[in-house]
C-alpha cells in the first residue's frame, strides 16, 4: 500500500509540473503572437489574449517548477517529512495563485462589453476595419457610435446603418474565448488540489511508518 501511495504522489507531482510547463509555453507563445501583424484570422484572438495576465502566468509557472524541485528530495528520501511538508505548503500557494488568475479572467468576462469598448477605441482604423470584416458589422455599438471605418463591409453610411454594431459578436467571441482560458486555469487548480491530497496521504503514511519504527526500536527488534 505504501508503494502505491508513493506512486500516486509521484504521478500527481508529474502532472503538477506538466501543468507548469503548459502555462509557460502558453504564455510565451501568446506573447510572441500578440506582437505580430494583425490579420483577419488573428485580430480578435490577439486582442483577447492581451486581456489575459500573461506575466502572472509566467510567474506562476516558475513557482510551480520551484515547488516541483522541492518535492524531489521528498521522493528520493523515503523517511523525510520536512521536504514533503514544505512542498505541500508551496503547492497550496501555487494553487491559490492559479485560482486568482482564473478568477481574474472570469471577472473580465463579467465586464467584457466595457473592456472591449476601451480596447476598440484605442485601436487604429486598420484594426477596427479587420474586426468589422471579421464579424460583419459596422462601428462598435452601431455605425455611428463610434463612427464606422469605411471598408468592404461598410462602404458607406447607408450600408453601415443596415449592419449591426460589433459589440454583440465581439462580446460573444470574447466570452467564449475567455471561458476556455479560465476553465483551463481552474483545471490546473484541480491538479494542485490532487497533489495536496496526495501529499497528505504520503505524510500520514510516513508518520505511521516512523511510529512503528520507534516501537520496534523500543522493543529491540531494530529499525523498521
Amino acid at each position: 500500500m505504501r508503494d502505491k501511495i508513493l506512486l500516486t504522489y509521484i504521478l500527481t507531482d508529474l502532472l503538477f509540473v506538466a501543468s507548469g510547463g503548459l502555462l509557460i509555453i502558453f504564455a510565451l507563445v501568446v506573447k510572441s503572437e500578440v506582437t505580430s501583424t494583425p490579420t483577419l484570422d488573428n485580430v480578435a484572438r490577439d486582442l483577447l489574449f492581451n486581456m489575459c495576465p500573461l506575466n502572472a502566468a509566467i510567474g506562476n509557472s516558475v513557482m510551480i517548477f520551484f515547488t516541483f524541485l522541492m518535492t524531489v528530495p521528498a521522493i528520493v528520501m523515503p523517511m523525510t517529512r520536512g521536504w514533503l511538508k514544505f512542498g505541500g505548503y508551496m503547492t497550496v500557494i501555487c494553487g491559490v495563485f492559479t485560482l486568482i488568475i482564473g478568477l481574474d479572467i472570469w471577472f473580465e468576462t463579467l465586464k467584457s462589453r466595457k473592456n472591449l469598448s476601451n480596447i476598440w477605441n484605442v485601436q487604429p482604423a486598420s484594426t477596427q476595419s479587420l474586426l468589422q470584416q471579421k464579424f460583419d458589422c459596422c462601428g462598435y455599438a452601431n455605425s455611428t457610435s463610434p463612427p464606422f471605418v469605411v471598408d468592404s463591409t461598410c462602404p458607406n453610411a447607408l450600408a453601415a446603418a443596415a449592419q449591426i454594431g460589433c459589440v454583440g459578436p465581439f462580446s460573444k467571441e470574447a466570452n467564449n474565448f475567455l471561458d476556455i482560458i479560465f476553465t483551463g486555469a481552474f483545471g490546473i487548480v484541480g491538479i494542485d488540489v490532487a497533489l495536496i491530497l496526495a501529499t497528505a496521504m504520503l505524510l500520514k503514511d510516513r508518520k505511521e511508518k516512523e511510529r512503528y519504527r520507534h516501537i520496534d526500536e523500543k522493543s529491540g527488534a531494530g529499525a523498521f
